[in-house]
């Protein structure tokens, strides 16, 4: 008897990764999650990095993205890594850059896998190594007047 594992829909996509962009326009979560739609993937698991109204004791006005050249290269080779560790369906990523106000959208990742558990470990994975490893700064301004620059 065949085990679940032998169906073609547990094992990872041939090319999983559906969308990687860094932009200066506003993400939209429905554009993720339609990227990583895939009918073998029973868990999709989207994670939206917001701008918040706060950060270290100080009331944030607004803050400034802006990236090296090789940073879309970086967040494609993050991908690949996560794709080749958990059985990814579909994968896609996206980072804004420019400015951004209180409450706008500064990353939506999306990931789906045969299963939830799977789905929302790459999902994490996938964040986090973008977070610590993409060459993106953050700039920024409070509501004192004082600024920070935030790095990578």
């Amino acid at each position: 008897m065949a085990s679940m594992h032998d169906h073609p829909g547990e094992q990872a996509a041939q090319d999983p990764i559906k969308l990687i962009s860094i932009r200066d326009t506003p993400l939209s979560v429905d554009e993720i999650l339609r990227a990583v739609g895939d009918d073998a993937a029973g868990g999709t698991a989207l994670f939206v990095g917001t701008v918040r109204n706060h950060d270290g004791g100080a009331d944030v006005d607004e803050l400034g993205y802006s990236c090296h050249p090789s940073a879309e290269d970086e967040m494609r080779r993050i991908a690949e890594k996560v794709a080749a560790e958990y059985p990814v369906r579909a994968l896609a990523a996206v980072h804004r850059v420019g400015g951004l106000r209180v409450g706008d959208l500064a990353v939506v990742v999306g990931v789906s896998c045969p299963h939830r558990g799977e789905a929302f470990e790459a999902c994490r994975k996938l964040i986090d190594d973008l977070k610590h490893e993409v060459p993106i700064w953050k700039h920024q301004r409070f509501s004192d007047g004082t600024e920070e620059w935030v790095g990578a």
